[in-house]
């Protein structure tokens, strides 16, 4: 996978990509429109975040680039890529448990805090593309 160089994009498969982690310096774009919905990219090595609509959507440090996040109602699905290992948090539904799986390995259930938030830390290292799925339980 190559970093997303325009920061973010919309893929044929309706999900998006973004974050470019070979960035020295941060880098961003405001108000991307995918699916009525408004998002905002920001990324360079040391950090990348992603809001929708300005409610926090994903974070990993240090920056990671993104492929295919595609959130659903009962959860989220991407691909991720870095030079270092990352812990990457997103924003899922509040108080809620998921399964959460790398790289088709399950690494069990997790509960999201009061905030919604769920955070994974993921050995990126030499790995090339680790692809993530976190489906909500029920």
């Amino acid at each position: 996978m190559a970093v997303v160089a325009e920061l973010v994009r919309t893929e044929e498969s309706g999900a998006i990509s973004f974050g470019n982690y070979k960035l020295d310096t941060k880098a961003k774009v405001e108000n991307y429109e995918h699916g009525g919905d408004l998002y905002k990219v920001k990324t360079y090595k040391e950090l990348t975040k992603l809001e929708k609509n300005g409610m926090f959507a994903y974070e990993s440090q240090p920056g990671t680039s993104v492929l295919d996040f595609n959130e659903t109602e009962d959860g989220v699905t991407f691909t991720v890529e870095a030079d270092e290992d990352a812990q990457i948090t997103v924003g899922l539904e509040e108080d809620t448990e998921y399964s959460v799986t790398v790289d088709n390995a399950n690494i069990g259930r997790m509960k999201t805090n009061l905030s919604g938030k769920l955070s994974i830390s993921i050995e990126l290292a030499n790995a090339g593309e680790i692809a993530v799925k976190i489906v909500k339980n029920g």
